[in-house]
């Protein structure tokens, strides 16, 4: 890892928020995406048994 100097702990503080904000981004896609396909599973569903 390269010397950091004074500078160092704000340097790992963003990278630190940046993974976090990240991984909640990541996170948020895939609850959505479930979600996403659940509601077309079931609309598939309703329109089979329509018709």
């Amino acid at each position: 890892m390269p010397d950091l100097g004074k500078y160092a702990s704000d340097v790992l503080a963003a990278y630190g928020i940046t993974a976090a904000l990240l991984l909640g981004l990541i996170a948020l896609s895939v609850v959505q995406s479930s979600r996403v396909k659940k509601r077309l599973k079931a609309a598939e569903e309703r329109r089979k048994s329509d018709g």
